[in-house]
């Protein structure tokens, strides 16, 4: 017994050296730590899929924001349901809503749900539309009661969004206080206002430049909410 009991004694103290010795080790452990506590949950519609003006695969804003966190130390498990076409009323390509995508995409491990968009919510008349915000928020919170919501507005490509976009924004900004989210106003921080070299031809959907835009803009608020960032 006393020789396990030195061997393992032996063993710890020559951990500890290497450790010491070598920092970045340290550093990396931490990180993986982070990676298994950092979960995320993304909703949203095409200006998170990606379309065929750009943003497919790794040049999409969430790749890029998940490698710019991990370079500043912030390693993250993400889940992304994003559907071209929905919104929180209104049902994308594929037949989902926000709520149906908060289903699919939020765990109840997760420290953070992160809503953007949608535009797509253009026709909805405006109670229904307050409806399903508080009941999609709400359900995030259910389903992950310890997560915070970061919910992002509509953005517009251009300087004058209509009157129907910044209802949406009005009533989502309502909604994500009453659910103690934090709320990110793309129209009112102006992100693609003077700004057409980043939307495509279609004159709707960010290009690749528009996604890393994005991603400039949206890393720092969801690092904000793991680690001070």
């Amino acid at each position: 017994m006393s020789r396990l009991f030195s061997f393992v004694l032996c063993a710890a103290v020559v951990f500890g050296l290497f450790i010491a010795h070598f920092p970045d080790v340290q550093q990396r452990a931490v990180r993986h730590l982070d990676y298994a506590v950092n979960r995320i949950a993304v909703i949203g519609d095409s200006y998170t899929t990606g379309s065929d003006q750009g943003g497919n695969g790794p040049q999409g804003w969430p790749p890029q924001v998940w490698r710019a966190l991990t370079e500043h130390g912030i390693a993250v498990t993400p889940t992304v349901a994003a559907e071209g076409g929905a919104g929180f009323c209104t049902r994308g390509n594929r037949g989902g809503v926000f709520e149906d995508l908060t289903v699919r995409a939020v765990k109840p491990s997760d420290e953070l749900v992160v809503f953007f968009g949608s535009r797509n919510d253009m026709p909805v008349d405006p109670t229904r539309l307050s409806i399903a915000m508080y009941g999609t928020l709400n359900l995030a919170h259910q389903i992950a009661p310890r997560a915070h919501l970061l919910v992002i507005g509509p953005p517009w490509p251009t300087a004058d969004p209509p009157p129907e976009i910044l209802r949406i924004r009005d009533v989502l900004s309502y909604q994500a206080e009453l659910a103690g989210a934090t709320f990110v106003d793309p129209i009112a921080a102006r992100w693609f206002a003077g700004r057409p070299d980043l939307i495509g031809a279609d004159g709707v959907h960010p290009t690749d430049a528009g996604h890393t835009y994005m991603a400039d803009k949206i890393a720092p608020l969801i690092g904000k909410q793991l680690h001070p960032y």
